[in-house]
């Protein structure tokens, strides 16, 4: 219930509650916020155990937790007949990201090999003060359908 409580906490918690009902009270209303917490959870209990019989024996492996999303997904991850712990298990992010990663030095190094060639060719620099080229009205630059 208190799982994300630090030790800090817990302490800062225990010093308030002394502060506020005072070390002669808190263990009766420590007994009165338990004795309630009991209370509430028969309570919730009544109420799954009488909504199991109202729904009837077709839903007698109905769970309530199955309502939250995140473990209705998880659960229907976790079933065997779809194949999807083969499907997770042959996968290997590792070695893919290894593939990724040498398929993009190797390009880098290509690349950086052919400009290298090109600037060795004049000298390693670039003129600034020559204008660039300008292109011809007739050429038009590619048409890139997934720009538009």
């Amino acid at each position: 219930m208190f799982n994300d409580i630090g030790p800090l906490e817990l302490v800062t918690l225990i010093v308030l509650a002394v502060l506020v009902f005072g070390p002669d009270k808190l263990p009766k209303v420590i007994q009165d916020v338990t004795r309630t917490i009991r209370k509430i959870r028969e309570f919730s209990e009544s109420a799954k155990h009488d909504i199991r019989e109202e729904l009837g024996p077709e839903f007698k492996d109905f769970e309530f937790e199955d309502l939250n999303p995140k473990a209705f997904i998880r659960k229907q991850l976790d079933n065997e007949d779809l194949g999807l712990k083969e499907i997770r298990n042959g996968f290997d992010l590792k070695k893919e990201m290894a593939e990724v990663t040498d398929a993009v030095h190797s390009r880098d190094s290509d690349s950086s090999s052919s400009s290298s060639g090109a600037a060795g060719s004049s000298g390693g620099r670039i003129d600034m003060a020559k204008k660039p080229e300008t292109p011809d009205r007739d050429d038009r630059p590619p048409f890139d359908a997934d720009a538009t």
